[in-house]
């Protein structure tokens, strides 16, 4: 199958069902940024790749990620109404100084929690890599946002911030579960 037409395929799918459409492209993006956390940054190699861990940064992507993030761009598509810079900076720093530092803290939560730590454990960890993951953020997610804001179309805005974020996906599946 062709490019164009898988893509052809993808809008016919993304028109009919946009929210289940997201929520997969989402959760399998993420599930592809494990892939390459664990094969490219930690070096694990075929043998040693843990699946287990793959089916739950995909299950996030599922499950928290895709309804979270789809439902995040409809609230301030609706709080900042129009299509201009102006009104793209605004979406950008609301998503990032309201949205991203709450976002990114219940992300690695719930990893911790999935990866089987305690609640003390969990803080311990959140205390450790939150603000490194939050600065992190601001280095690459602003720029992103403001073009997401300014030239996607809102029913693309998820589905091109995963594309970008298969790299930032590695980074936070690398982070949540370094020990």
């Amino acid at each position: 199958m062709s490019v164009a037409r898988l893509w052809r395929s993808y809008q016919v799918l993304l028109t009919k069902k946009p929210w289940t459409v997201q929520i997969i492209t989402a959760g399998s993006l993420m599930g592809v940024g494990d892939i390459i956390s664990q094969q490219l940054i930690e070096r694990r190699g075929l043998t040693k790749h843990n699946v287990i861990r793959t089916t739950k940064m995909m299950s996030i992507g599922f499950l928290f990620i895709g309804p979270v993030i789809g439902g995040w761009y409809r609230v301030l598509d609706r709080l900042v109404i129009g299509a201009t810079k102006g009104t793209a900076v605004k979406k950008m720093l609301l998503d990032q100084v309201c949205f991203a530092p709450c976002f990114l803290g219940t992300f690695l939560g719930i990893c911790g929690t999935l990866n089987g730590l305690t609640v003390e454990e969990n803080l311990a960890k959140l205390k450790r890599d939150y603000t490194d993951a939050l600065i992190t953020n601001y280095y690459l997610w602003p720029a992103v946002q403001i073009a997401n804001f300014y030239f996607v179309p809102l029913h693309h805005r998820l589905a091109v911030v995963q594309v970008v974020a298969v790299a930032w996906n590695s980074y936070l599946s690398w982070k949540a579960n370094k020990l």
